[in-house]
């Protein structure tokens, strides 16, 4: 019982022992030196000997005993990779047995987990065997990604107890176990990054490289050379002994592509062939060069409407929606509000070293607020708050002059009575949307595509109501 509560605080969980004891097929662990750790009521039985004896000694002296032979454990010791071999186990008959080696965070060998099955049943049932080396692969997984889980960095835990919110969280540990490629998409300031951040801690990539690419912040001259490298003397002013694209640095890693929709036509070829073989070629090459990564794309744009007006390519799109995930904008997760707006405050409390709580007014207020910039805009709002206000308790009068207009704006145009038309009211709050988007997505084209309205109509809005841009929004929208 001693032993069973060492592998129970080892795996974290008691439920993997009561699923290795209902199994009909025996479950080995050793260690990495094959010092038998634990077995289930299965493998005991096989063996002819009590746990009492089995456990503590190494799999080289049982196997000299003749206990089983011969010993998967050490095959997959020497090996340093998963085996499957036919075993004679207490001279009882021959087993169909696999060893899985389970590593460490730095990739060194922790576990070996041993799967026996009688080979009579299993030749009847071929089928079965497949499901019980899968079974036990996904155990293994389990394993590592409770692991992961448990040393992952909690800055980029994500906060909330919506339904939504939880439903994600439980498709965040299904998708990081996938290999594979994942679009994540939603609205600017969701978290996508963070989504991203908390896909590769649980993978099995955690200890290799996430490196971000922010498509739309690299001018479109540089993006092809930032990306993939060039090989020296590629072009005039190159560096003489070339440089080391961004896709190379995250070999073994993640390569995250944020803005994805903003990635230059001419390039997205280049990305679905690297998508396709993990093969890529830098500026002035003339070979191709491998890279081991996961590709990660995210965008707040609609890919499919991009792909229909010849913007983006269809194949590429495909390719990089094998594992969509969407991030719903906060408001439609309104249970969220409260514990992000709470996570945030205790946060930059301890930042910035204050002792703010926030009056039950500023918390309604907060949360019907809509948050236009999602997740991003409650952080930056409450940081600014913690530093600016005037009181411990965050009162109305603290918040931001834009938020408070809004509120006293949606009590003036909903009340009912006063000297304000239907149509004049109506007016009010175009207006107030549209400045609004302006000053969150910064150019008329994001302002435009994050309304559902053409650029063209934004713009007519704009000129009728006669709504000033800034320099900047004018010149890039």
């Amino acid at each position: 019982m001693e032993r069973d509560a060492e592998i129970l605080a080892l795996f974290q969980t008691s439920r993997f022992i009561d699923i290795f004891n209902a199994l009909a097929d025996g479950i080995y662990i050793s260690d990495a030196q094959g010092t038998t750790i634990w077995l289930n009521n299965a493998s005991e039985n096989l063996c002819g000997l009590p746990k009492s004896q089995l456990i503590g000694q190494n799999v080289a002296d049982l196997e000299s005993m003749g206990i089983f032979n011969p010993s998967v454990t050490r095959l997959v010791m020497e090996s340093g990779k998963s085996t499957t071999t036919i075993q004679l186990v207490n001279k009882k008959g021959k087993f169909l047995v696999t060893g899985h080696l389970i590593t460490d965070d730095q990739g060194n060998p922790e576990l070996i987990v041993s799967h026996s099955r009688d080979i009579t049943e299993a030749a009847r049932a071929s089928s079965q065997l497949e499901e019980t080396v899968a079974l036990l692969k996904r155990y293994s997984e389990e394993i590592q990604l409770m692991k992961r889980e448990a040393n992952q960095n909690l800055s980029t835990v994500m906060i909330g107890n919506s339904r939504t919110f939880l439903a994600l969280l439980d498709l965040i540990k299904k998708v990081a176990v996938a290999d594979t490629t994942v679009l994540i998409t939603g609205e600017t300031g969701v978290g996508k990054t963070y989504l991203a951040e908390q896909i590769h801690q649980l993978s099995e990539r955690c200890g290799a490289p996430f490196v971000h690419v922010n498509c739309s912040a690299i001018p479109e001259s540089l993006i092809e050379s930032e990306l993939f490298g060039y090989q020296k003397g590629a072009f005039t002013g190159a560096n003489h002994s070339g440089k080391m694209g961004l896709v190379k640095m995250a070999d073994h890693g993640t390569l995250f592509l944020d803005e994805i929709s903003d990635l230059p036509y001419h390039l997205q070829s280049k990305l679905l062939l690297l998508l396709q073989n993990k093969t890529f070629m830098p500026i002035g090459g003339t070979k191709t060069y491998t890279a081991d990564i996961r590709i990660i794309a995210a965008t707040n744009a609609n890919l499919l409407e991009l792909v229909r007006q010849g913007k983006f390519r269809h194949d590429l799109y495909y390719r990089l929606n094998i594992l969509p995930m969407n991030v719903p904008p906060l408001r439609e997760r309104k249970e969220d509000i409260f514990p992000l707006l709470h996570h945030n405050l205790q946060k930059f409390n301890t930042k910035h070293n204050q002792k703010r709580r926030f009056s039950a007014d500023v918390l309604d207020l907060l949360h019907h607020y809509e948050w236009p910039g999602n997740v991003r805009e409650l952080e930056n709002l409450v940081e600014r708050i913690v530093i600016t206000a005037k009181t411990d308790e965050i009162l109305v009068t603290d918040l931001p002059e834009e938020l408070r207009s809004i509120n006293e704006l949606d009590e003036n145009i909903l009340t009912l009575g006063g000297h304000l038309s239907l149509n004049e009211r109506m007016e009010k709050i175009e207006i107030e949307i549209i400045t609004n988007a302006l000053k969150l997505h910064k150019t008329t084209r994001k302002t435009a595509s994050a309304l559902g309205i053409t650029q063209s109509l934004l713009m007519r809005r704009i000129k009728k109501y006669e709504i000033q841009l800034d320099p900047e929004t004018e010149n890039i929208g």
